[in-house]
């Protein structure tokens, strides 16, 4: 029988989508005010791989990348999901956007071997996590190199998402040399 133990902590990522750039940046403000400093930020990039979000965010998104300093531990990312899930309502009774959803906010966490995103809807290669949140393997890092699964995001296949998850892949493993 294997040993129980706890897993090894985590980068919480955010990936906060909008068309108002004022909107990513109340999304770093928040993440910063929660669970302190910000280890990696990427830069906003521009988000037309797809029309998903159209009707309810409007066009022109950006996306923007939130690494947070400090690991996490991944059970917590069910709380995490809800959490950004009240402050996407808070951000849209205070903006005065004509959107009903300004701001897309996405948690998930990055380790050495993969790329995991919180989501509120069940798909078959989606596993329950807890208080309505599944959770689902988006990219796994074999062979030096982030690999899709057939459900990946097309956004997730670019290749300069893929460069600042490698960053932070190596920021992390800095992280635990200094442990």
């Amino acid at each position: 029988m294997g040993a129980i133990k706890p897993p090894s902590k985590v980068l919480l990522l955010i990936a906060a989508s909008s068309r108002y750039p004022q909107a990513l940046q109340w999304s770093v403000q928040r993440a910063r005010e929660t669970w302190g400093e910000i280890g990696r930020l990427s830069e906003a990039f521009v988000f037309e791989d797809t029309d998903y979000y159209a009707s309810t965010m409007g066009s022109g998104l950006l996306k923007q990348f939130i690494v947070l300093a400090e690991r996490v531990d991944p059970g917590r990312l069910a709380s995490i999901k809800c959490l950004t899930n009240q402050w996407e309502e808070e951000y849209s009774q205070l903006s005065a956007h004509a959107e009903p959803r300004p701001l897309n906010l996405d948690p998930g966490y990055l380790t050495e071997a993969k790329l995991i995103l919180a989501s509120t809807k069940d798909h078959s290669h989606r596993i329950y996590l807890s208080d309505g949140i599944y959770a689902e393997i988006t990219l796994d890092y074999y062979h030096r190199a982030w690999r899709a699964q057939r459900w990946t995001y097309p956004d997730y296949l670019r290749e300069d998402y893929q460069r600042f998850f490698t960053n932070c892949r190596d920021y992390l493993r800095q992280l635990r040399g200094q442990s």
